[in-house]
């Protein structure tokens, strides 16, 4: 299957992450590196983007459940 390479303007508008924050976090290993097209041109795999676009969802909704049971 082919993977989309999306462009950082891509990234920032799908993820709502500036760029100063995606990069951030790639340093830190919290975000997908992204992969040289060479040059200076760098992209990243939209299946990738879309991973931790559900891995946050999915931390979200399992923090959501920790504080319903604390409520209780």
């Amino acid at each position: 299957m082919a993977d989309t390479v999306l462009r950082l303007p891509a990234v920032t508008r799908k993820t709502g992450l500036s760029r100063s924050a995606i990069y951030n976090r790639v340093a830190d290993g919290s975000f997908p590196r992204s992969l040289s097209l060479g040059g200076r041109s760098r992209g990243w795999l939209e299946s990738e983007i879309d991973a931790w676009i559900r891995a946050c969802a999915q931390s979200r909704e399992g923090e959501q459940r920790g504080l319903a049971v604390q409520l209780t």
